[in-house]
């Protein structure tokens, strides 16, 4: 009898690891009522973009006094699911925060997860000003064929992590949203945000555009700002980023 259990319970379920794509939800403020109105106004023109994906709660980037003071009060994660629930997504974890957040998180059903951060391009420190927007972070590991195709506008304060690869966007890369890759980046459409490539210190990667209009270009570290203007046979255009030695070079795709 034992044996004929063992084999029926055997032929109905299997426990496998699984690597699934995922959006962590960058918090930069745990109030969470100019949280709603940040995500109102970022979403407003996309209401069904995420189409009830897994998010990730990433409370790394909480000022110090949200994420490290034990006597502050814990985020409410009842209110914060339903309010991410709201846009179309599934809160499943929490990562980052506090000993105390971890608590609040698990008893309100979301596990704790150690996910890796997208790598970011070294950057100047902004001034302080008011609590910035969440950061919409969809990290995404790349497919057996090493390439990632993503075929949906990028939005201002979105970003798009190919981890292990290459990323093929086909839509317009808007100004204010990121799209990293391990690997090239390829972009048939307009660039006008972020475009980062050898996220992980590949110095051969490539970035490749068929209408440059690029925020920042970064390859294995080394960028380029809109700050300085490009040249008349790139702007607008279609062109190829490279990089030699510690200077980013580009040219024109003829």
């Amino acid at each position: 009898m034992a044996d004929a259990s063992a084999a029926r319970t055997k032929a109905v379920f299997e426990f496998k690891s699984a690597t699934l794509p995922l959006i962590a939800v960058i918090l930069k403020t745990s109030d969470l009522e100019v949280l709603a109105q940040a995500l109102d106004a970022q979403l407003a023109d996309s209401p069904d973009f995420f189409e009830q994906e897994p998010v990730v709660i990433d409370l790394s980037q909480l000022p110090p006094d949200d994420a490290g003071d034990p006597d502050a009060p814990p985020l409410d994660f009842p209110a914060l699911r339903d309010l991410l629930a709201r846009h179309q997504t599934q809160p499943v974890a929490v990562r980052g925060g506090s000993d105390a957040q971890h608590g609040a998180a698990r008893a309100a059903g979301l596990s704790i997860t150690a996910m890796p951060v997208a790598p970011a391009p070294r950057t100047a420190p902004a001034p302080a000003a008011e609590p910035e927007p969440p950061q919409i972070v969809r990290e995404v590991p790349v497919p057996a064929t090493g390439t990632l195709v993503i075929d949906k506008p990028l939005r201002s304060g979105q970003q798009v992590y190919a981890r292990g690869g290459d990323v093929i966007v086909t839509a317009v890369v808007s100004f204010g949203a990121e799209v990293i890759a391990d690997g090239n980046v390829h972009v048939y459409a307009p660039l006008r945000g972020k475009a980062i490539a050898g996220a992980r210190g590949d110095t051969t990667a490539r970035i490749f555009t068929t209408c440059m209009e690029a925020q920042l270009v970064a390859i294995a570290g080394i960028y380029r700002t809109a700050e300085v203007a490009l040249p008349g046979d790139i702007a607008g255009k279609a062109a190829r980023i490279s990089l030699d030695g510690k200077k980013i070079v580009m040219e024109p795709i003829e």
